[in-house]
């Protein structure tokens, strides 16, 4: 059955990292195999200061950074192919007229629709060159073009796959010739041919429509960490690997704000029941974090999750009226309107309390509004910690010394608001 692997841009970074991938690929023979490929390193950062550039009339500004993209992916394909290069670099010539070409055609564009058309580029140069690559060391490839594959709405920036229309094209992929299928993350296009992009961690979804709509065996993830953790590593010093965790437990860490795969990539595995596994592309021996339909370890080791830059808003009526389901209802389709995510809601019988990002530009409309009709007490500068599955001792160790501004407790998780100023920099788990 098929597998579906994905390398981000870190793993193609430049010619040393390319070797690499082909060397890591070596060690999968079985077939069939899809690869989905990012752009390589910083390029789509490139690629929007060069859009800026085009849409703010710098001329000058606009032709260097052009020509800094040219440069730097010619210098990688000089690197890996010397002598031989020339068939690879003829191609990655093309790509950069063409995307010359279609700023001239599109500066006049929507933002959005012109972002799409530019960034796109990204992924079609990198996977340009690492198909190539693996063709130099013997691993077979057919090269094709995802916007070709995932069709898309014209929602430009975050488009909507058409599932229908991109299952019946994927499955004229023909993946059981023995060839690698090495396509791009993160871009799709509409029916009428234009170029579109899937939004946050869209080459992670792309990997999983390809799997899903192939019934793949099981869709890899590389990265340049061995899996995941229960906790940032770069924040608690002793955060321990997940062996394997559920799909729905994966989508609750995500949601308290749990650096984990986006659960719009996990949505279309989970109907299917296709594992994904999240493996290091440094050190291939080393055991990667897999996640299932299973849910028997759930629970093994607790989850941590912390979210910064938070304010509490404590909300109440003027006239000492209850806070009903009419009253939530009006806060609640307030946050909605402002775009803004509650870490935590906590209720009572003249009060809802609300956690929120410290997200100015959004969260100083909001208060204004409700402070035109309501009682607010606001409180900044504080931190969320959610703990999924925890104990007694566990939550005492972690809240001691510390003033506990609000708290929701659960079957499976608690959440506590804190000073910022009391939390530490370096966060320990309490044994």
């Amino acid at each position: 059955m098929t597998q579906v692997f994905k390398f981000g841009g870190a793993s193609i970074r430049d010619a040393d990292a390319i070797r690499h991938l082909g060397r890591l690929l070596a060690h999968f023979p079985e077939r069939p195999l899809v690869v989905v490929v990012s752009a390589m390193g910083k390029t789509t950062n490139a690629l929007e200061a060069l859009l800026a550039a085009a849409r703010g009339n710098d001329p000058d500004d606009y032709r260097d950074r052009l020509e800094r993209l040219r440069r730097d992916h010619l210098a990688t394909v000089e690197a890996l192919f010397g002598a031989s290069a020339d068939p690879v670099a003829q191609r990655v010539e093309a790509l950069i007229a063409d995307l010359d070409r279609r700023h001239r055609a599109h500066a006049g564009r929507e933002r959005p629709f012109h972002y799409d058309q530019t960034v796109c580029f990204g992924e079609l140069l990198s996977t340009t060159i690492v198909s190539a690559w693996l063709d130099e060391v013997g691993l077979t490839t057919e090269w094709r073009d995802a916007r070709e594959l995932i069709v898309t709405d014209d929602t430009h920036q975050e488009a909507n796959v058409d599932w229908a229309a991109t299952a019946e094209r994927v499955r004229g992929l023909d993946v059981e010739d023995g060839r690698i299928r090495v396509t791009q993350g993160f871009i799709g296009g509409t029916a009428k041919g234009a170029s579109t992009t899937l939004g946050r961690e869209g080459s992670d979804y792309t990997a999983a429509i390809l799997a899903h709509c192939l019934a793949a065996e099981g869709v890899t993830i590389w990265k340049d960490v061995p899996g995941l953790f229960n906790a940032d590593p770069r924040r608690f010093d002793n955060a321990v690997q997940f062996g394997r965790i559920s799909f729905s437990e994966a989508i609750e860490l995500a949601w308290h704000g749990a650096t984990v795969i986006h659960p719009k990539t996990l949505a279309p595995l989970q109907q299917k029941a296709i594992p994904l596994t999240v493996r290091s592309f440094l050190t291939l021996e080393a055991p990667g974090s897999t996640i299932g339909g299973d849910a028997f370890h759930d629970g093994d080791v607790p989850a941590f999750m912390l979210r910064e830059e938070q304010t509490l808003l404590e909300i109440r009526p003027h006239d000492f009226a209850f806070m009903d389901e009419a009253r939530q209802h009006d806060i609640l389709g307030r946050l909605v309107t402002a775009g803004l995510h509650a870490g935590l809601i906590d209720a009572g019988a003249m009060r809802l309390s609300l956690c929120l990002d410290s997200h100015p530009a959004r969260l100083e409309p909001l208060v204004a509004s409700l402070c035109a009709d309501f009682a607010v007490v606001r409180r900044d500068d504080l931190t969320l910690l959610t703990v999924r599955y925890p104990t007694a001792s566990l939550l005492a160790g972690l809240s001691e010394g510390r003033e506990v501004l609000a708290e929701r407790r659960n079957a499976t998780t608690a959440q506590y608001l804190f000073h910022s100023r009391e939390c530490p920099a370096t966060w320990h788990i309490p044994a």
